[in-house]
């Protein structure tokens, strides 16, 4: 009980120091547009950066962006170098034992494939996804498939391009103007639809900055 007691009084500390702090410091990829990427005056912006503002400003906070590459992103949240995750991060099971979501902001969206081949055989090709995403786990269920992982979904798309995959798969939201852009690249196969949607995500000991937003 005493050890119960202690750490729900370590939790409460933890909530309200968040909340007492000056600055709320947001945590993003800066790379993954349209969610979120940076602009050509350096600044974070995307849909993410807007949502972000308004939420601070309709709580009264002052925040602060901060951006960090996504393979280490729940590790730095969880280590204090900011305090909440907005970064196009779907809501999944394994994240949840980590850290502590807000609802989704954004439904399920659709994962998909792109490819510059015609004839693609999905269920034996290399795939490109970007590391710690629920395309990588999902593509490591493919029995016949390869996968190959890279830090980033530009570099995923560019090992596409490059012909170090045969296919990449990532949100559909963030290939389609890959897509629509280029002659050469399509749509293969089916959509696929991954995650609980896209939520903000927060240490677990800070229950109070969650709820708040």
């Amino acid at each position: 009980m005493k050890k119960i007691l202690l750490g729900a009084a370590v939790m409460a500390m933890g909530a309200g120091a968040a909340l007492a702090q000056d600055v709320v410091r947001l945590g993003t990829e800066g790379a993954y547009p349209p969610y979120n990427y940076i602009d050509d005056s350096g600044e974070v912006a995307g849909f993410e950066r807007v949502l972000g503002d308004e939420l601070c400003k309709r709580a009264e906070l002052t925040c602060e962006w901060v951006t960090n590459d996504w393979d280490s992103i729940i590790p730095n949240l969880v280590s204090g170098n900011y305090d909440a995750i907005i970064a196009g991060m779907s809501i999944t099971p394994e994240r949840e034992e980590v850290v502590a979501f807000t609802q989704n902001y954004t439904p399920p969206s659709p994962s998909a494939f792109a490819s510059m081949m015609d004839d693609i055989d999905l269920e034996t090709a290399v795939i490109a996804a970007q590391t710690g995403t629920i395309q990588a786990a999902h593509v490591a269920t493919m029995e016949g498939a390869t996968l190959v992982e890279y830090p980033t979904p530009d570099e995923t798309v560019a090992a596409m391009r490059s012909g170090e995959a045969d296919a990449v798969l990532s949100d559909k939201d963030y290939l389609i103007p890959v897509v629509e852009e280029s002659s050469d690249v399509s749509f293969v196969g089916d959509d696929v639809p991954l995650g609980g949607g896209i939520g903000m995500a927060f240490r677990q000991s800070d229950p109070e900055l969650r709820e708040t937003f």
